[in-house]
């Protein structure tokens, strides 16, 4: 019992002691290193077919032979990729900053991931912003009819009207190519005007007959973040008549990507020589020495887009000696803010 009250007793004095005098808690800096995210750009080309307001009588008065439903496709007509970092949970330091150390800064991004110690970290360049093409005005066929046109008493004389039309304007545009109009322009820039006129005319004209044909291309971002190694594990699926489609979307072409690991971590290489001691003392330091792996996209019995590229995912983290930071070194280390990977690690003594 005596025994007890002296335990209890000094457990009791350790509690008032000084704060000096217990251990105190160590002094750091919390950061991440990157888990390897991949964006890819799909580029999809939309075409949209509206019939004729007079497309039934495009082939008695044409000749035309065209269609009388509406109709929409699609297609994919590019696919770019780029690299973006996410902060790996489950590679979360903490690196020591006292006065036994030289780490002077430590730069972190906004998601908290390693980019630089004593040094200035990488910016990474954005991806270029997706602009759309500006769509062509198509002429109002109806500002170039006629007021005997517009007033026909059927569907069927209006039709009749505007083909023979159409055909005097081409008889028009003939002879002023042959020189042999009865009022020919006075120069060339007057009669590249004329022509250039007939032809709206009976461009505009003709899609009461032929219908009008738009394309619109758009961009759709998808992100993929590999992990493992996969084997056509279905990415997103496509639709020539819906377009792109949810990987569980059964309306859909499936579209397949492949990872494969390709057993290669780089070595970490030192600008100067490499402190030839080191220490069991940890601060807490760490990099990333990302794997390279190999990216397939592939859909429709042909390769849409295949990328090698390094992943830190894949790759092995590496702890750094406490005396490239000590008091006989400094260490400016840079590091890639997607990879992981050390861009730069210059050591110097100190004198």
């Amino acid at each position: 019992m005596r025994t007890k009250r002296i335990i209890f007793l000094l457990f009791c004095l350790s509690a008032l002691l000084p704060v000096s005098a217990q251990q105190k808690p160590v002094e750091g800096t919390t950061y991440f290193l990157p888990k390897t995210a991949v964006r890819f750009a799909l580029l999809v080309e939309k075409t949209t077919f509206e019939p004729g307001e007079y497309a039934r009588y495009a082939e008695r008065y044409m000749k035309l032979p065209v269609r009388e439903e509406a109709e929409t496709s699609y297609r994919i007509v590019g696919c770019t990729m780029s690299l973006f970092a996410l902060p790996d949970t489950a590679k979360e330091f903490k690196a020591i900053i006292d006065s036994k150390h030289t780490i002077i800064t430590l730069e972190r991004d906004e998601n908290g991931i390693l980019k630089a110690i004593n040094h200035k970290g990488i910016e990474m360049d954005k991806p270029a912003e997706f602009m759309a093409a500006p769509r062509q005005k198509t002429a109002d066929p109806h500002s170039f009819m006629t007021e005997e046109m517009l007033s026909a008493a059927s569907s069927a004389k209006t039709a009749e009207l505007i083909a023979r039309e159409i055909y005097d304007i081409r008889d028009s545009r003939n002879m002023l190519s042959r020189g042999e109009a009865d009022f020919m322009p006075k120069d060339g820039e007057q009669l590249r005007l004329m022509l250039h006129q007939l032809q709206t005319q009976e461009q505009a004209l003709l899609q009461v007959f032929a219908g009008t044909t738009t394309t619109d291309t758009t961009e759709h971002v998808l992100t993929y973040i590999p992990t493992r190694e996969v084997k056509d594990e279905v990415f997103f699926r496509f639709s020539k008549r819906l377009g792109l489609l949810d990987s569980d979307d059964l309306g859909g072409e499936p579209y397949y990507i492949n990872v494969r690991d390709l057993k290669v971590i780089p070595t970490l290489r030192y600008e100067f020589e490499e402190p030839a001691k080191r220490t069991k003392e940890d601060i807490g330091i760490n990099v990333c020495l990302p794997g390279k792996i190999q990216l397939t996209l592939k859909g429709g019995n042909q390769t849409l887009a295949a990328y090698e590229l390094m992943a830190a995912q894949f790759g092995r983290v590496e702890n750094l000696s406490a005396n490239l930071f000590g008091k006989k070194f400094t260490t400016r280390l840079v590091l890639n803010p997607v990879t992981g990977n050390v861009e730069k690690i210059q050591t110097e003594p100190l004198q």
